[in-house]
């Protein structure tokens, strides 16, 4: 189950680290055989990235209207930023 959550995080554009820890102990050899075994169906996980693509490019007024809109979003951020740090004061 659990590789099938992490599946698309284990290929494609992105790097994964997978620590699997093991033990020497006699005691733990089967917990350790499926932890490897865990591993290397992690390790044999294969999937490809796909470009999003839009089917329709946008014109040069509606970019700006985007940017603008943009750039209004942050300067809102900014302002209720420093009314709730002016609150907590």
């Amino acid at each position: 189950k659990l590789t099938r959550l992490l599946q698309d995080s284990l290929g494609g554009n992105s790097q994964t680290i997978l620590v699997a820890c093991v033990s020497p102990a006699d005691s733990n050899v089967e917990e350790s055989i499926n932890t490897l075994r865990y591993a290397q169906r992690a390790r044999n996980i294969k999937n490809s990235a796909v470009r999003n693509i839009t089917q329709a490019a946008i014109s040069h007024s509606e970019a700006a209207a985007l940017r603008r809109e943009n750039q209004m979003l942050k300067i809102k951020i900014l302002e209720l930023e420093s009314r709730k740090r002016l609150k907590t004061k």
